[in-house]
């Protein structure tokens, strides 16, 4: 990536990227009676981001930590993600990031940026697993799922884009203009599915997800397909987990493979070529 200037020097220096004190400074401006950690400086994110992007690029922090990365992208008009497992996401983060859009942070890089305020974000919660396995190690579905969390997480799973209907109550989403999906908790009966298939209109149809149905539910209109929560949920995900550390698999080895021998240095090159191969050095030089 070209850059207007000189190459970055292999050693940033803290008055160029700043130090530690000064990122503690940076965080107590936002919960001074829980004090993050280990922060990082503003400055230092700052020239990471003009290093390795350019304004209106996507910044993804999967480790958020006190909301240092997201800030600042926000500050230099980057768009962001960041994800955070920890209580500190709602103590820290959150807030932080508030002051960001509505302009009250002035400190870290806002001064140097002409940061007034501006944008915003939204914040999600990731939801249980909709899926959990009762003492007897049978897959049930989560109780702390209510209806809509159910409804809304079974369209998702279906591809369908959840839209209730205010007066059609089976009508819970959809995937095209006349394919429907509705989720229940209940007993699917033959009666249930005749008193849909009166109100529904010519060339629509319906995915029921249900708990439960009849035997003979499952062929009385071709328009009509019924299945059953959880196990046309299983396959599809991990279900069950609320740590997802990695996990470390040692993968075999060829007794005959050949000994990895790790390449030289890299041939003299010339004309275009060369030129083409400083460009992707300039970014580490």
């Amino acid at each position: 990536m070209k850059k207007d200037g000189t190459p970055a020097a292999t050693i940033w220096k803290f008055n160029d990227v700043g130090h530690n004190h000064e990122a503690r400074e940076e965080v107590k401006a936002i919960n001074l009676e829980e004090v993050f950690a280990t922060p990082k400086p503003e400055r230092l994110i700052q020239r990471i981001l003009t290093l390795a992007s350019n304004e209106g690029d996507w910044v993804l922090d999967s480790f958020l930590g006190s909301g240092t990365t997201a800030a600042v992208a926000h500050k230099m008009g980057r768009k962001w993600i960041g994800i955070e497992l920890g209580e500190h996401c709602h103590t820290h983060c959150l807030p932080r990031l508030q002051k960001v859009a509505d302009g009250t942070d002035q400190g870290g890089i806002s001064k140097s940026v002409k940061w007034k305020g501006g944008g915003g974000f939204r914040y999600y919660y990731l939801a249980p697993s909709l899926l959990k396995e009762d003492k007897h190690g049978n897959w049930v579905i989560d109780e702390r799922y209510n209806a809509d969390m159910l409804a809304a997480a079974m369209a998702k799973h279906e591809g369908f884009k959840y839209n209730p209907d205010e007066e059609i109550y089976w009508k819970q989403g959809q995937s095209t203009e006349k394919d429907f999906i509705f989720t229940t908790t209940q007993f699917v009966t033959v009666e249930t599915l005749d008193k849909i298939r009166e109100e529904m209109k010519p060339g629509e149809s319906l995915l029921i997800c249900c708990k439960s149905f009849q035997k003979s539910c499952e062929n009385q209109y071709s328009e009509i397909t019924v299945k059953k929560i959880p196990g046309m949920l299983l396959g599809r995900c991990e279900f069950g987990k609320d740590d997802y550390s990695f996990n470390i698999v040692t993968m075999p080895v060829d007794p005959d493979a050949p000994d990895f021998v790790p390449p030289g240095p890299a041939k003299e090159t010339t004309g275009k070529k060369k030129k083409n191969a400083m460009k992707q050095r300039e970014l580490f030089d």
